[in-house]
């Protein structure tokens, strides 16, 4: 019988990442946010998505919206941070600010997020 390799110590754990999503306006503007996150290292990549349409119930009335969706990368420990910096960036009152936690990941990935975000 073979024994199991131990795990590496030093391998990142998935549960210490989370994915965000953030919905925006249009591309122009997620980008500069986005560049604004990079820059600060508060995320280690943010994904642009265009295309999305968005309908949701705002101040009793239901909206019909184009939208983009980013998707960012970075650390759970960094949430708090990311979450306050996007509502001083974005042009929502109440922008959509959510975090996914990793089941699993490519340790090489999350180690490349945990070097790119302080």
């Amino acid at each position: 019988m073979q024994a199991m390799a131990s795990p590496d110590p030093a391998a990142p754990c998935p549960a210490d990442f989370v994915v965000v999503l953030m919905t925006a306006p249009d591309a122009d503007g997620a980008g500069r946010m986005a560049g604004v996150l990079v820059d600060e290292q508060l995320v280690a990549c943010v994904n642009i998505v265009p295309g999305l349409r968005s309908i949701y119930r705002w101040q009793g009335k239901v909206c019909d919206e184009s939208e983009v969706l980013c998707l960012m990368k970075t650390r759970l420990d960094l949430f708090p941070a990311l979450r306050e910096r996007i509502a001083t960036l974005h042009p929502y009152q109440v922008p959509e600010i959510i975090a996914l936690p990793l089941a699993a990941g490519s340790a090489p990935y999350l180690d490349w997020i945990r070097q790119s975000t302080k």
